[in-house]
């Protein structure tokens, strides 16, 4: 589960950034910086709690009938 996760994240996470910068809501230059922020936080040792919490978050929604 963990890698659909991820990956349907990084899907739409990267689709709401480019809505964003169509609309103008966010500049070039900031979305350069929100993804270089993630790609280096992602090399951190802060990126896999991160990871763990965000899958255990959505296996509890799952779970919700």
């Amino acid at each position: 589960m963990s890698v659909t996760v991820t990956v349907s994240l990084l899907v739409f996470f990267g689709l709401a950034l480019a809505m964003m910068l169509r609309a103008r809501m966010v500049s070039f230059g900031a979305a350069i910086i929100a993804v270089l922020f993630g790609f280096y936080l992602a090399a951190t040792g802060a990126a896999t709690p991160i990871n763990h919490a965000i899958v255990a978050a959505f296996g509890d929604l799952s779970r919700i009938h």
